[in-house]
């Protein structure tokens, strides 16, 4: 197929490559992204069935792409001393149709860690470089939540109200309050009333399985029907094998497969890869040339490592009211960032989020439960009892951590998989246990009568693979998501986080990705 050459083509359709896309249609940008799954029916989401809970272990929804294995999908093989649950999603909007909508930002020291604690890197970007285009995007999804958490810098009126806390909320943030620590509404990018033609939530409750009536912001339902508007092509099922360069060592396009397994090319000014964490590393160690033999943009070995997730500590309490934590939007309805900073008494720097967590269905928490004549009791204690804090740590990076190939799998056009290997550092496991501390204190001071800690591995936010910085020999990508190696190449998504701080990346996605679409627009004469 011979296309003409288009001004930029961006890789991947999720949080980052939505946001992006929009906000250069918007400034005149022609654009074609390349998604390797297809859209996704919302009458056929999960969450609109009545055994949504099953695909908590099996099923096209599934959160894992090795256990779904829809066509879409690539196998991602895990190792180390602490395997990550993988969890992503291919389809226009990407991991944004199975997300929480959870939408808090990065705190103003998490950019300067090595300046304040003397640990990792900074970034080359401060909050400040960031703040508009948070604010942007807040107002282009529409969040939910209340201004003026202390723990946070000052933020514009939010969009919409906040989400009802529930009976599992309150009775939580009593033992907050008790224990006189920090709790504020979180911000969420779930709709409480209607904004922007899009309807307000009805607390469904089963945001992670697809939202059929489009309150939540994933960018199918945001970002992409405005990017089409203004003349954006989405070009899906079409799966890159890898991206191409001249004899200059510049980014000419990609090579892709169609649905059908025929082989395509596309020319572009400007390229963007937008494939999260583990596809983005995954991707420039395929595209190997006479000019890059080790990948693109892999001069000095950095692709695939310091890759970071967010370790969970979650616990559980039984209650003897009833909680309904079964009831309400998945998303965080509220956050407490008592022990986000760094306090020198403790065996660990930076720190963590507590998090309330709702609750699945009666069918997730039979799990565990004796079967036989006493299963009926032990269920009617659990279920609607339970109610959960989890602790979101900060897991600093390690260059031991890293995205690999696999020499053992492939996907169905012959690309070879991912492969993470991931371990704990000593600096998150001792943030972990002291985190459990915090929460079972919390679940016992709100009056559960019993705790017990659920054993979580996330693999959830896929962060660090390409990371950003000003120095060529220890980063891919400099402030501009620009990468150093190939001037007319861009890492814009989780992956080029230097640090992952300890809240839910996404606003932080989207934020980055607004920024280097300006930048990129801004040189728009260097890409002749």
């Amino acid at each position: 197929m011979a296309d003409e050459r288009i001004d930029v083509l961006v890789i991947g359709s999720g949080a980052a490559g939505g946001a992006l896309t929009w906000r250069l249609t918007e400034r005149g940008a022609k654009v074609v992204c390349l998604e390797q799954g297809g859209w996704i029916d919302p009458t056929s989401f999960a969450s609109a069935q009545l055994d949504y809970e099953s695909h908590l272990v099996r099923g096209d929804f599934h959160l894992d792409p090795n256990i779904r294995q829809r066509p879409e999908d690539y196998p991602v093989l895990v190792g180390g001393d602490y395997p990550i649950d993988v969890s992503m999603f291919n389809s226009v909007g990407g991991t944004t149709i199975h997300w929480q909508g959870h939408f808090p930002r990065f705190h103003p020291s998490d950019f300067k860690v090595r300046s304040l604690d003397g640990v990792a890197d900074d970034w080359p970007v401060s909050y400040q470089d960031l703040e508009p285009y948070y604010d942007l995007n807040d107002n282009m999804l529409g969040i939910s939540g209340i201004s003026g958490d202390p723990a946070n810098p000052p933020r514009s009126a939010r969009q919409t109200p906040p989400l009802p806390l529930g009976k599992m909320g309150k009775t939580i943030v009593s033992g907050f309050e008790k224990l006189g620590w920090h709790w504020w509404v979180s911000d969420q990018a779930i709709l409480s009333e209607s904004y922007n033609n899009r309807p307000g939530c009805m607390l469904h409750g089963k945001c992670m399985f697809g939202c059929p009536m489009g309150a939540k912001a994933s960018t199918d339902r945001t970002y992409w029907p405005l990017s089409i508007d203004k003349g954006a092509e989405i070009r899906t099922w079409s799966r890159v094998k890898e991206i191409t360069v001249n004899n200059k060592g510049e980014a000419k396009g990609a090579l892709y497969f169609d649905k059908e397994g025929n082989l395509h090319e596309i020319k572009a000014k400007v390229v963007v890869v937008c494939c999260n964490g583990i596809g983005t590393p995954r991707l420039l160690l395929n595209s190997k040339s006479s000019l890059f033999p080790q990948g693109l943009a892999n001069s000095n070995g950095q692709v695939g490592r310091h890759y970071m997730t967010h370790p969970y500590v979650m616990g559980y309490g039984i209650f003897e009211d009833k909680m309904d934590s079964h009831i309400g939007p998945m998303g965080i309805p509220f956050l407490s960032q008592q022990f986000y900073e760094t306090d020198p008494k403790r065996d660990f720097v930076r720190g963590f989020t507590m998090q309330g967590e709702r609750t699945f269905g009666p069918f997730s928490q039979s799990f565990g439960l004796p079967w036989g004549a006493s299963h009926h009791d032990a269920f009617n204690e659990v279920f609607p009892h339970q109610a959960g804090i989890s602790a979101l740590i900060d897991d600093l990076p390690d260059p031991n951590n890293r995205v690999e190939l696999s020499e053992e799998k492939t996907d169905s056009n012959g690309i070879p998989a991912a492969k993470v290997i991931y371990s704990l550092t000593e600096n998150t496991k001792n943030q972990m246990e002291f985190a459990w501390l915090k929460v079972k204190e919390a679940l016992e001071t709100a009056g559960a009568k019993r705790v017990y800690r659920f054993p979580l591995a996330n693999g959830a936010h896929l962060m660090g693979s390409a990371r950003m910085g000003n120095d060529p020999q220890k980063s891919v990508v400099n402030a501009n998501n620009q990468t150093h190696d190939v001037p007319n190449l861009f890492i814009v998504d989780g992956s080029s986080f230097t640090t992952g701080a300890g809240v839910n990346p996404t606003s932080t996605i989207m934020a980055l990705a607004l920024r280097a679409a300006d930048k990129i627009w801004e040189k728009r004469s260097d890409w002749n």
